[in-house]
């Protein structure tokens, strides 16, 4: 079964506190996931930049609550391997691929996993490798 990698700039758009896009296309399809769709995994970075951006512990522990349940893609050695090889590809075709982003699209690639971003890169970057965004 296809798996979803929900990337930090979804997460953060279904998560402010003070001002949540319930109206967002990106909530919308993270509701939609939450409710019946394919099974969410997470990327240890993304829950790493969901809670270091936090002010107080309140937040902290409810992000972290809410992440509680999915499971966790733990990178290994030629995901690294990878996720550079990406970013050479990325960088011979005049994109400016992150370590991060590109570590995030490896692990989609070698997981079989979609990814639900708010983020552009990914889609420069999946113009240049088979990168399926949800």
């Amino acid at each position: 079964m296809t798996r979803v990698v929900v990337d930090t700039s979804a997460w953060s758009l279904a998560l402010r506190r003070r001002r949540p896009q319930p109206s967002s296309p990106i909530v919308q399809k993270l509701a939609a996931l939450l409710g019946d769709g394919p099974p969410i995994v997470l990327l240890g970075i993304i829950v790493q930049e969901l809670l270091q951006g936090l002010r107080s512990p309140g937040q902290f522990k409810r992000v972290l609550q809410a992440l509680a349940p999915f499971p966790l893609l733990e990178p290994t050695r030629e995901d690294y391997i990878e996720a550079a090889r990406l970013r050479n590809t990325c960088a011979a075709n005049g994109i400016q691929a992150g370590t991060i982003d590109c570590l995030i699209a490896t692990l989609c690639l070698r997981r079989d996993c979609l990814l639900l971003t708010a983020d552009a890169d990914f889609e420069a970057i999946a113009r240049h490798t088979p990168l399926r965004l949800l």
